[in-house]
């Protein structure tokens, strides 16, 4: 279902569906993708979600302005960390008040997790009287990780930015916007041991980068490796882990399970 079809006196009824809200980006992918490429990709990732599962979530329009700045030297059109934190958290008030306690942020875009996760405390702390009350965020390529894995060919440091899963979706999705001519191999390499870069594979340390520190071109990864094959099976697989992530969601009850808890505890 999709919110934005829907009249208002309609809202009380989806009130008990999972919420699920696609955050994108507006920021430069290289030489070969588009600035949208983030907001194409997790768009089509959420649509698909929306035609398996119509009558049990909502789906918002997705919020294609990120947080971006680590992009400005290529170009990128970003909202700052705080109004970013704020935007979040107005977002999910506003359907907490339509009656929504189970909230997706399906994220895009990595420059929007440390922001959306600030926004999930705040929101946490606000709203501590609704213990029925879960907000999730999740980028859709941790969620796949291991599908991921199992699909890429190129080694660690192949997949971080415009890279060899992104283009290979692009090139599924949205061919006409991609430039393979132009697709080459950039960002940090093996040599640079704890740095390599890798979506896929967390670094053990926190380093606050621009863009251009890593990369010449505005890639991080192996965007050569890319086939329109390997995009949908990127696609499907990130299909189905959110679908996967949204029924588990739709099984919480923790409040319930921690009255439940405390009456055995108390010997009721």
């Amino acid at each position: 279902m999709l919110l934005q079809n829907l009249k208002w006196p309609d809202l009380k009824a989806i009130s008990g569906r999972t919420f699920v809200v696609p955050l994108g980006s507006l920021e430069q992918h290289g030489h070969h993708l588009p600035l949208f490429t983030d907001t194409y990709i997790v768009s089509e990732v959420a649509s698909r979600v929306e035609a398996d599962l119509t009558d049990s979530i909502v789906l918002l329009p997705t919020q294609w302005l990120g947080h971006s700045p680590h992009h400005r030297h290529f170009g990128c059109v970003s909202l700052d960390f705080f109004p970013y934190v704020q935007m979040i958290c107005g977002l999910c008030r506003s359907l907490v008040a339509i009656g929504a306690r189970k909230i997706l942020l399906l994220n895009g875009h990595g420059g929007n997790d440390t922001p959306c996760r600030a926004a999930q405390r705040e929101l946490k702390s606000e709203f501590a009287s609704l213990s029925d009350l879960y907000i999730v965020y999740a980028a859709y390529w941790n969620l796949a990780a291991t599908q991921f894995n199992q699909i890429r060919t190129s080694p660690q440091g192949g997949m971080g930015h415009a890279c060899e899963m992104e283009t290979s979706i692009m090139l599924t999705s949205h061919s006409n916007l991609v430039d393979m001519t132009k697709a080459k191999t950039d960002g940090p390499g093996p040599h640079m041991g704890y740095r390599l870069n890798d979506m896929l594979y967390p670094m053990p340390f926190s380093l606050i980068n621009e863009f251009n520190e890593m990369s010449t071109s505005g890639v991080i990864g192996m965007p050569e490796q890319a086939t329109s094959e390997k995009g949908e099976q990127f696609l499907e697989a990130a299909k189905a882990a959110v679908i996967k992530m949204i029924e588990e969601m739709q099984g919480w009850n923790f409040h319930q399970s921690a009255k439940g808890a405390d009456a055995r505890r108390q010997g009721r």
